[in-house]
């Protein structure tokens, strides 16, 4: 299976495994299947002052939490999903891997659009 592995389906899976990935450890819609394994910590800090946390509970809510974790069981879990179930696995790799580059594009934009908001502020200030 693997030598019909071409260069764009790698390229995809790896795009649906970022967006995978951040969907199952930041984004709020998934935020339901985060908080049973997640509680509230206050950590004190030095200067005296506190802020409440959200740790894990368990190994499997590190799992949820941890980016570099989730992206190892996102990675397999699509990749085996296109070695062994491809016809159903491909339709959610390509709508993933378009949403990973949309969000890596959008990440870029906002970048951009940031500085240039910073450098019209820094000049309006030197006028």
């Amino acid at each position: 299976m693997l030598h019909k592995l071409d260069w764009m389906t790698y390229i995809m899976i790896i795009l649906a495994s970022y967006r995978f990935t951040h969907l199952i450890v930041f984004d709020k819609i998934t935020e339901f299947i985060r908080n049973p394994f997640m509680k509230k910590e206050e950590i004190q800090h030095e200067d005296g002052s506190t802020e409440i946390k959200k740790v894990p509970k368990s190994k499997f809510g590190y799992l949820l939490n941890c980016y570099w974790c989730a992206g190892v069981w996102s990675a397999i879990f699509l990749a085996l999903g296109y070695l062994f179930i491809p016809t159903i696995a491909m339709p959610f790799i390509f709508i993933f891997s378009i949403a990973g580059a949309q969000a890596i594009l959008e990440t870029f934009v906002g970048v951009g659009t940031k500085a240039i908001d910073l450098l019209s502020a820094a000049k309006k200030r030197m006028d």
